[in-house]
Order: structure tokens, then sequence, then C-alpha cells
């Protein structure tokens, strides 16, 4: 039995046949390190809005779907085993919840997602039966002190389940140390790190709301399989949110995340027997020949001996003309205005979505940050990211997204 399958079998996740049931679905398309994880975390504690703790990604290759199975890059022509990621989706899908948790719910939650996070460690048997006495320990002594806070429950829980191996630690979002420097090198990966954590105060959807509900993805591959939720959900309107960010914000925060030991380790080509020659990454960090970060363009191959600047900017205009070349409709939304106007860019979307306003905005969280965020942090990098700027193409993107090229309104 190989990897997947032992996960698959340890997950045991029910069938559903919710999806014919299902009439809406937003999905959120932008370029990686756009602020879409960001701008999900808001409107995911919606009421009328059910979403995943985190991505597709890991359902995806649980199925055996996109890379190195069916598709030789993000670009997925087909979906095979739809029904068993339909039933993957609807077990991780989730509405926001008032009162005490429960935990019963929560710690199952728990189980299934760290099955995806470190399945080489976690589908061997001992080290399983390690993980339900320790996830048992953890919800037992919350239930005895009746601990409600996030965060405290969520370093119970990993302080104990990598008691002996605390460096796991930091490989997820927002837990790590800053002294580490060692980096991700699993034997198998299905989820990428920043590795996301249950959600605590969410109830799952069920059959009797699913019809009433938005279902809310966000995947930044997803630019390249635009009409994969119109074959999982034939009978839902799907509506499209075109997220926007200038091209120095997120080029700079590629090369930071491409930089980082801990974060954004999406495809392991070393097991496909390929390699890297990315000038400033494979030159530089111990990781940088196996591991490649972000989205596959389709055309990423043609970048494997590039300098790194050039994949990140890749990836930035891939993914819009990806978006624009689709003809999709959608409501664009720049990720500067939401943090300049949060309430009234959730309203146009909320209005887009034929949702009910939001009564309050619930606090910005720091999510998948490679570094403290800052105003302008793609200064560090200025005189590169200008003259990218002068290049034909960046200018005509940048035209297109409606963003001026002045320098000094980008934030």
């Amino acid at each position: 039995m190989d990897v997947i399958d032992a996960v698959n079998d340890l997950r045991q996740i029910a069938h559903t046949d919710l999806a014919a049931r299902v009439k809406n679905v937003a999905v959120i398309l932008t370029s990686p390190r756009s602020g879409s994880s960001l701008l999900k975390s808001v409107l995911s504690s919606h009421p009328g809005i059910a979403s995943l703790d985190g991505e597709m990604e890991p359902f995806l290759a649980l199925t055996r779907n996109g890379f190195s199975f069916n598709a030789d890059s993000d670009a997925l022509q087909s979906i095979d085993n739809q029904d068993s990621l339909l039933d993957n989706i609807f077990d991780d899908m989730t509405l926001p919840a008032e009162g005490e948790s429960d935990y019963v719910f929560l710690k199952n939650r728990w189980r299934k997602r760290l099955l995806m996070q470190f399945p080489a460690l976690f589908s061997e048997e001992r080290a399983y039966h390690q993980l339900l006495y320790d996830l048992d320990a953890v919800f037992r002594l919350a239930t005895e002190k009746r601990i409600q806070g996030e965060a405290v429950l969520q370093d119970l829980v990993l302080s104990r389940v990598f008691k002996s191996e605390t460096w796991r630690q930091d490989y997820y979002d927002g837990k790590k140390n800053p002294a580490a420097s060692h980096y991700f090198n699993e034997p198998f990966k299905l989820e990428e790190p920043p590795f996301v954590i249950p959600r605590q105060h969410r109830r799952q959807l069920e059959s009797a709301n699913v019809e009433q509900k938005v279902l809310l993805f966000k995947t930044p591959p997803d630019v390249y399989r635009i009409g994969m939720y119109e074959q999982l959900f034939p009978n839902a309107r799907i509506r499209y949110l075109h997220l926007t960010r200038g091209y120095a914000q997120s080029v700079n925060g590629l090369m930071d995340g491409w930089l980082s030991p801990v974060a954004f380790f999406s495809r392991d080509l070393q097991r496909l027997g390929l390699d890297l020659s990315i000038r400033g990454y494979s030159d530089t960090v111990s990781f940088g020949k196996r591991w490649w970060k972000f989205d596959l363009p389709p055309n990423w191959q043609e970048y494997r001996r590039a300098n790194l600047e050039e994949v990140c900017l890749n990836q930035w205009l891939s993914a819009h003309q990806a978006i624009i070349a689709s003809q999709v409709s959608s409501l664009s939304v720049s990720f500067e205005e939401f943090l300049s106007s949060p309430a009234a860019v959730m309203q146009k979307i909320t209005s887009y979505l034929d949702l009910p306003e939001m009564r309050s905005l619930p606090v910005f969280a720091v999510t998948m940050a490679t570094e403290a965020p800052k105003i302008r942090r793609w200064h560090k990098r200025e005189t590169s990211l200008l003259r990218m700027g002068e290049r034909k193409e960046v200018q005509m993107m940048m035209d297109t997204l409606a963003y001026s090229m002045n320098p000094e309104t980008w934030l």
C-alpha cells in the first residue's frame, strides 16, 4: 500500500451526494502572494459562507489529480476520482459557529489534517496510534479545564503531538521559531507548508443548509483550471473574484517565499528525477535544486534554469494572463483597496454574492507571512523591481489591472 492509499484509509472520509444540491460557489482567482489568504479568512467569518480550512491542493493529491498524476503543470483538463474529491471537500467544509467548541468534532479534524501534513510519519501504524493517544490526552485536558482560547489549544495540540520533534512546529502558519534554520525535508508531501490549523469555532456544512450557503474556494493554481468547479458543482452558479496586487509587491513576496526554509514547498521535483538550476535560489539555499515553490504555470519548464526574479515575475504574469484569457465574468478586487478600505470592499463582495452585509469585520490575522507585515516591503529589492517595471509586458498587465506605474502609489 502506498502513502496515499494509507492516508485515505486512515482518514475514513464518508461518502456524500451533496454536490448536485449546491446552488452557489465563489472562487478567488489570483496569483500567489497577493493577499488571498487574508481575504478568504475575512470572508469565511460570514455566516452565509462555507469554506475549507486550507486549500484544494491536498485533496487533489489524495485523489491522484494534478501535477505528476494526470497533468504536467497546474493546468488540469479533467478530474479523476471525482466522487472521492467531492467527499474530501464536503468533509472539510465548515461554517462559523457560536458558543463553546465541539471538541469531538475538532479533535477529528485535527486527526485528518495531521495525516495530510506529515503523511509518511503518521501513516505508519505506531506513529498513528501515538497520534490518537496524544489527541485524546489534549482534548481530555481541554474539556476538564474548559479551554476555549484558540491559540492556547493550538499550542497544546502541537506541543503534545510533536513533543519529541519540536522542530516540526516551525512548518505551521505563525508558529515558526525565528532561529529555525532547517528546511522542509519530508519524504512525501500532500499539503504545502505553512500548514493550516483547523479553525476552532466551526460547524460542519450539512445537508439541511447546503442549498442556502455560498461555498468559497481559494487556491492560486485554480487560475489554470477554470471550469473545474462547474464540473464539480453542475447545478451551482459559479462566481469569480479576481483578486489583484501590483507586480512589485507580489514578486517581492514570491522571492521571499522561494527563499524561506519552512514555507511554500509545493513540488518535490527530485522524486520525478528532475532538478532546478534557478540562479539566486538553487545556488543559494540547500533545498534549491529539489523543490519548486508556489504554482506551476503551463510554461514552468522554461524557467528551470532562469533567474529567481524571472521565475517569480512569470508566476505573477501567467496567473493574471490565464484569468483574462479565460474570459470568465468576475468581480475585480484590489488587495491594496481591501487593506485601505476593508468595509467598502467587503460590502462590494457580499453584494456581488447576494449575501447580507457583514455587521462587523474580524481582526485581520497575519496569515502565511514570511516576515512581519510592513508597508512598501518591496523597497528592499527596489532597484531590480523598478527595472522589471520597464518591460512592456509588465506595464501592459499593470494597465489592464488598473494600476499606476508610479512607484509612489505602490503599498
